[in-house]
């Protein structure tokens, strides 16, 4: 406990025979004067002032000030004088004569200026003298250093008769905290109580002073955090040791005793009969009885400050069904036993429930709409005349009615339904939802509408549309590389025009589809403040983090596709800051070279229309079939049909040559059965093909993050067209969807759907083998090898088909930053001509696989385990049965 006093003293000293006793005595100054009032903190009136005793005559006895002899000054004041203030000085009786704080730090905050006996300069001790020193004792005890102080004024008679104050600044300093530890806290990490505390602002620094309040509030948090692991009888009791090394150095530490684990084994209402306990137990998030995979989940365990939010859960699911005057009670826990150890408290969790009548909807009117009429509206709420009220309809009909006005400039609107009962039980319940309080119960035989029927609610939308507001300014922040034409480009909204939240948030989609910065996020990135001085203008402000788009690669790796390789480049998707994507690409590899140099611009001639040209030269070499080598190039033309919707025409050209072809390929009993074979393999071609192909297709991609998604689809419908200039003529049409879904906040469920065909026209040469369909691989289906899957020669080499089926699930899990958990279920088939496609055929991989993101290569890079179940039939890149189970280095993703 701090004490703090202020004492005005005059201490004089009393010769007694072998003892000296300082006798204390208030007020001003001389012997045989009244005593003045002595100023006491925190009393409402002085002290009685002890007995008076005489002073000493001077040189007749040692004067103690500070602990510390006294002796006369070098010169006297002037005969005659009043008292002057000799010494003083900040004196720490109670902790030896030493201070934590350094002395001078107390000096600062004393105005009291002491006599200068060597020059002659004495100050006078009078009624403003006093004050000083009243003022000083205020000034020091606000600096919370101190847990006593007291001012003490001794007289010291000089020689010639004037009377000397030593004023000594008497102080004891509050207990520093040199270490900070938590003992008996088994199953709370030190790590996370610190940033728990951090979140609470309730840290205790070391080498700061003891502080009763926060040392309460600590051991709160402590609490809070013991009760949501299912500690609710644990305790913790702070203890401060004295530490060597100085004074008040302290360990502060908090002895916890975490008691049992309150586990809940089994959840039961009581009072439910309209809906069922499976169904209530699903929308308690918290506070769920024990099952087999409690382990995972974490239920099972008590906790009691998540409770209220499980009710809430509770009493909104009974509002969706129409139960307006649903209620939970208190929970009661039932003790069922101690586990043998004694570190678990099985409990059983009973929860009242109050159910209340089902009501239906009778009026739906709307109230305070003047922008937008009620006919307008009323088509977003999916309630009519007679069907069971829903508090989910109702949001979402805000939700879609916020859209509506929040595009017009409403940004400020607002709702909700006012509910109107008809019967009594169902008005007191409304009433007191309106006064901010517990539904109370319905009586035991609740009114209900005449002839048995459900009661009935009118239900009055009451709108608050606020006014029309308008863009003032967009700034962005934090885009140092990116040009603000790039992401001005991008946006829906300008500066002067309406405030329109949906164009706000279709441009933070558009811009987040770029990849050049960190995701934006709504509540984080985009600040939207009412503009100064103005009375319905906004400014939008848009704060960026920018990713590292320009890549300079080297270095080596391991995948299943390129085999080991070695890699110089340099790629960027936001060249000089400007949008365009511009590379260089020099690998060469075991399996596979790529030597490969493009530009793209985005934004061709300040239109949107895309344009971009590569050049390529590439080997690739199938294990165990064939080497593929290619020369050539692309042209590539888009333009935006709408919103998020563009149509691309790509041209290519591309001379291709095989070799190194499989000896079983060219088995003269393989090339009798496959007619077309030999022509395919480019065996009586001169091992060459030129393709030149026109390739038209149509995107739509609302994807939100190239890299790593969560929500949005992509379409892809594409069409290519050989025969232009080249000697192989064939169309490919092939559809893509792709679809993302969020599950929660730190996952989704990704999905795709592909369908390819190929045809050769009529007349010209058989498909070359390379161009004909197969799957297999990490982007298509993952633990089986690249093209081993597709109809086979009769001695199992894959030459491939003509039509093909592809489905792939995931299912990805945020870990850490830039890592991700994803599990997989692929399953394709590809049949040739005549052939139709058959459940029992189709190939399938299932298993899980850590994508992370490599800043080197600028993409994921993935570690796969697959399981492969149906492989029947199927032979790897060794010409060997496919394992069950395969282990493979990726990068990239597989959609």
């Amino acid at each position: 406990m701090r004490k703090c006093c202020f004492v005005l003293l005059l201490a004089t000293l009393v010769l007694i025979p072998g003892v000296w006793r300082p006798a204390l005595a208030v007020a001003a100054a001389q012997p045989g004067t009244a005593p003045g009032p002595s100023l006491q903190a925190g009393q409402a009136k002085p002290p009685a002032p002890p007995p008076q005793v005489p002073s000493q005559p001077a040189g007749t006895g040692r004067i103690l000030w500070c602990g510390r002899e006294i002796g006369p000054p070098s010169s006297l004041p002037p005969s005659g004088s009043g008292p002057v203030v000799y010494l003083l000085g900040a004196c720490f009786p109670d902790q030896g004569g030493v201070s934590v704080i350094e002395p001078e730090t107390y000096l600062y905050y004393i105005q009291l200026k002491p006599s200068r006996p060597s020059t002659g300069q004495w100050t006078a001790w009078n009624e403003q003298t006093e004050k000083t020193v009243f003022d000083d004792f205020k000034r020091l005890w606000g600096t919370n250093f101190l847990d006593n102080l007291s001012i003490e004024v001794t007289d010291y008679p000089f020689s010639n008769g004037v009377t000397g104050k030593l004023v000594a600044y008497n102080m004891e300093e509050r207990q520093r905290v040199k270490i900070v530890d938590y003992e008996g806290a088994k199953h709370l990490e030190q790590t996370k109580i610190d940033e728990k505390l951090k979140e609470e602002n309730a840290s205790i620094r070391l080498d700061s002073f003891i502080d009763p309040s926060l040392v309460r509030k600590v051991k709160k948090v402590v609490l809070d955090m013991l009760a949501e692991k299912g500690y609710q009888f644990a305790t913790v009791n702070p203890e401060i040791k004295p530490l060597p090394g100085g004074p008040k150095l302290v360990n502060l530490t908090f002895k916890v005793d975490e008691g049992p684990q309150v586990k809940i084994r089994q959840v039961q209402f009581v009072g439910n009969k309209a809906v069922g306990n499976f169904a209530l137990t699903r929308q308690m998030k918290n506070n769920r009885g024990k099952w087999f995979l409690s382990f995972i989940t974490g239920h099972g365990t008590y906790q009691e400050a998540k409770y209220e939010e499980d009710a809430d859960k509770i009493v909104g699911y009974y509002r969706d069904h129409g139960y307006i005057a649903a209620r939970v009670g208190d929970p009661e826990l039932k003790y069922i036993e101690d586990s043998p150890n004694r570190r678990t408290r099985w409990v059983q969790l009973r929860i009242p429930i109050t159910e209340g009548e089902r009501y239906r909807v009778g009026n739906f009117t709307f109230d305070g709409n003047k922008v937008v009429k009620s006919e307008s509206l009323r088509p977003m709420f999916k309630l009519k005349a007679n069907d069971w009220y829903s508090d989910k309809a109702v949001r979402k009909g805000l939700e879609k009615s916020r859209e509506a006005y929040g595009s017009g400039g409403y940004f400020e609107f607002t709702g909700y339904p006012d509910l109107q009962p008809r019967d009594e039980a169902g008005a007191a319940a409304a009433k007191a939802a309106e006064a901010g309080q517990k539904p109370v119960p319905p009586p035991v035989k609740p009114v209900v509408a005449s002839h048995g029927k459900a009661p009935i609610v009118d239900v009055t939308m009451r709108m608050q549309e606020g006014k029309q507001y308008f863009i003032n300014r967009i700034v962005f922040v934090g885009n140092t590389t990116t040009r603000d034409t790039v992401v001005r480009r991008e946006m829906r909204l300008f500066e002067e025009g309406v405030f329109n939240t949906e164009a706000l948030k279709y441009s933070i989609k558009r811009i987040n589809q770029l990849a050049y910065f960190k995701p934006l996020e709504g509540g984080k990135d985009v600040d939207v403040q009412k503009t100064p001085g103005t009375d319905n203008k906004v400014d939008v402000t848009l704060k960026f983090e920018e990713q590292n788009r320009n890549q300079l690669t080297f270095g080596a790796g391991v995948s299943q596709f390129e085999g080991f390789f070695g890699q110089l480049g340099f790629q960027t998707a936001n060249f000089m800051g400007r949008g365009e994507t511009f590379g260089v690409n020099l690998q060469a590899g075991s399996r596979a070279q790529n030597y490969q140099i493009s530009f793209s611009e985005p934004y061709l001639f300040d239109r949107a229309m895309t344009g971009g040209i590569d050049v390529f030269r590439r080997r690739i070499e199938y294990i165990n079939q064939f080497t593929q080598k290619s020369t050539g190039g692309n042209l590539v033309f888009g333009f935006p049909l709408k919103d998020f919707t563009r149509m691309f025409i790509n041209y290519s050209y591309e001379h291709t040559t095989v070799t190194d072809v499989n000896p079983l390929y060219t088995d003269p009993l393989v090339l009798a059965s496959n007619p077309y074979l030999a022509d395919s393999l480019l065996l009586g071609a001169n091992g060459a093909r030129t393709i030149s192909k026109v390739v038209p297709s149509l995107v739509h991609n609302t994807v939100d993050n190239p890299i790593f998604p969560t929500t949005g689809r992509r379409y892809t419908l594409s069409i290519d067209l050989a025969g232009l200039g080249g000697d192989t003529n064939f169309y490919k049409p092939m559809a893509e969807g792709v679809w993302y879904f969020q599950h929660t906040k730190r996952t989704s469920f990704g999905f795709r759907a592909q369908a390819e065909y190929i045809s050769q026209f009529s007349g010209s040469k058989a498909l070359p083998v390379f161009e004909k369909l197969a799957l297999g691989g990490e982007y298509s289906i993952r633990g089986f090898d690249i093209r081993s899957i597709g109809p086979k020669t009769e001695t199992g080499l894959v030459l491939g088909g003509n039509k093909s089926l592809l489905f792939n699930a995931e299912y990805l899990i945020s870990i850490a930053g830039p890592v991700r958990l994803v599990l997989f279920y692929d399953a394709g088939q590809v049949r040739d001509d005549g052939e139709k496609f058959l459940l029992k055929e189709f190939k399938t991989s299932t298993g899980a696989e850590v994508r992370f993101f490599m800043p080197v290569l600028n993409v994921p890079f993935r570690l796969i385990f697959a399981y492969d179940p149906q492989r029947d039939g199927i032979l790897d890149n060794s010409l060997q049965p496919q394992k069950a189970f395969s282990f493979r280095f990726a990068v990239g993703s597989t959609f």
